[in-house]
């Protein structure tokens, strides 16, 4: 079996001695987890502030409602099609490398989308951001993996997790400051000063390692056959609500994505070194991982994408005001990622997955309460129990796919979380917004007659389905005070019916999720095996 070994140097021959400071540096766990959740961090804020910006973006540069869909579908293809490439790349070359190349990559190309000046060269550098971002995410996964012994891992996994669910939550208060009062390019240029910290911090920290595996040819068949099979399978999630989810456009790239996966699956069954390697997935537990953290953030970035709208559109709240007001989510999150690790240390991931999953489904079920005049009291607590949700179930989930892989395959095992996780918040926003927009389709014309507007006239509003399931009532300025009102009060709860539909959708799924933990995962003692694979490696 091909083994990981660590050099603590990391720097070549010619420049080895130096102080002893610098390897004590090197040989620190600690100091490698401050390095990669800088990178983390980056790029998960990066992923929700964007959203923020959308709007303004339209306006500054002319684009049309398909343009700023691509500005994040454009990332979201590039990262799915490269974040096992990046892994698999990191562990054969060197993971330090990768990552320093993903952290610099990704910081220049975030200020030249500042730069473009068009919505064209907007959409292309975040193509390319999203490469680098392939490059960087699951190499933080595989460093950890490479320096923390198995006793200690789940911890770091936990403050791995906890950084990325803060800057997550982060995005929309980051996303709004600056989109309010600076403008809608500093979103990116955000990115230079902690993209320069990260690569100073990181070189200074960051031991290399990569897998002691001979030389082999590199599995480019595979890789073309996962990129072919995921952006395929990507475009028609990401499509699905413009396109419709009945449409023979939207069935085709899904079916010959999962067509081309199967092809890739069975081709990497098939070579001696492959990309992926398929006897991963005899692990049950990281099997049900994979399935788990796709699913955790499905609710995740399906469930805030509804409720800011909510709170910005219905409620009429800046980006600012909706931001701070997510923030018990944040300080949940930040509880329960470390408190996730130390329960999946001590007891396993099947008591902490399970009660995550669980969690979230309260939280879900808990938006069934909210209407058109919620009282704060009435918000907080589903954020909470979301955050807590969230926060456990990644951690729980990163140590059954990360911790339970090899750690010579400890880089394509972060590819494989970080892919299964951009999959499942792809589709929660596509899914969910389909949700949303049947249910207010088939509700509307009912609500604006029971808010008193004029049958006649609430059935011409049937075209504006798609404006109010976003949370936009169709109003004029010219339209009389009386009926405006009557339109904005019946869209309103339109929207709300929507909202419902798509909290009951989560719901069922959290609560589906909890028992295929419950039934797919073994006990604490499936992790004993660990302690072998990582014997090769010396920190």
């Amino acid at each position: 079996m091909p083994s990981t070994t660590v050099d603590h140097s990391g720097v070549p021959a010619s420049t080895a001695a130096r102080p002893p400071a610098t390897g004590r540096f090197r040989s620190n766990a600690w100091l490698t987890l401050c390095a990669v959740a800088f990178g983390l961090f980056m790029v998960q804020l990066d992923a929700s502030v964007v959203a923020i910006a959308n709007p303004e973006i339209g306006r500054d540069l002319e684009a049309s409602t398909a343009d700023l869909q691509w500005v994040t579908n454009s990332y979201l293809l590039a990262l799915a099609a490269t974040l096992i490439l990046g892994g698999k790349l990191g562990d054969r070359f060197g993971r330090r490398t990768f990552y320093l190349v993903g952290v610099v990559g990704f910081a220049v190309s975030s200020v030249a989308i500042g730069l473009s000046g068009s919505i064209t060269g907007v959409i292309v550098f975040r193509a390319l951001q999203g490469v680098f971002g392939g490059l960087l995410m699951p190499n933080t996964l595989g460093l950890l993996r490479a320096v923390f012994p198995p006793k200690k891992f789940g911890m770091a996994v936990g403050i791995w997790a906890m950084v990325s669910a803060v800057s997550t939550a982060l995005g929309p208060i980051v996303g709004g400051l600056l989109v309010e009062h600076v403008n809608w390019e500093s979103v990116f240029y955000i990115n230079l000063p902690i993209g320069v910290v990260a690569f100073a911090f990181s070189a200074l920290v960051l031991p290399q390692s990569r897998n002691s595996t001979g030389h082999h040819r590199f599995d480019v068949p595979g890789v073309l056959l996962l990129a072919v099979g995921l952006l395929s399978l990507v475009l028609g999630v990401v499509k699905g609500e413009t396109w419709g989810w009945t449409s023979a456009g939207t069935w085709a790239a899904i079916l010959a994505g999962l067509l081309v996966l199967a092809v890739f699956g069975w081709y990497e069954t098939r070579v001696e070194h492959p990309l992926l390697p398929m006897r991963l997935f005899r692990n049950r537990s990281l099997t049900v991982g994979a399935i788990i953290t796709a699913l955790n953030f499905f609710v995740l970035l399906g469930a805030i994408f509804f409720i800011m709208l909510y709170l910005q559109n219905v409620r009429g709240y800046t980006p600012v005001e909706a931001g701070v007001r997510t923030l018990p989510l944040s300080l949940a999150s930040l509880v329960a990622s470390p408190l996730g690790a130390a329960l999946t240390g001590r007891f396993g991931a099947r008591l902490c997955m399970p009660l995550g999953m669980v969690l979230q489904g309260v939280a879900c079920f808990g938006l069934l309460t909210w209407s058109t005049d919620s009282s704060y009291a009435t918000m907080w607590p589903p954020f909470v129990a979301l955050g807590l949700g969230v926060g456990m179930v990644l951690a729980a989930s990163s140590d059954a796919i990360v911790g339970n892989a090899p750690v010579q395959d400890g880089g394509v095992a972060g590819g494989l979380q970080a892919t299964t996780l951009q999959i499942g918040g792809a589709l929660g926003t596509s899914v969910l917004v389909s949700v949303i927009s049947a249910r207010v389709g088939s509700t509307l014309g009912a609500e604006l007659t029971l808010a008193g507007v004029p049958a006649a006239t609430a059935a011409g509003f049937g075209e504006a389905k798609d404006a109010v399931a976003m949370g936009v009532a169709p109003v004029s300025a010219d339209m009389p005070e009386q009926l405006r009102a009557a339109v904005v009060e019946g869209s309103a709860q339109a929207f709300m019916n929507g909202l419902h539909a798509a909290s009951v959708v989560t719901g069922l799924l959290c609560m589906a999720g909890a028992v295929l933990a419950v039934a797919g995962l073994g006990g604490r003692a499936s992790a004993a095996p660990r302690g072998a694979d990582a014997g090769g490696v010396t920190v």
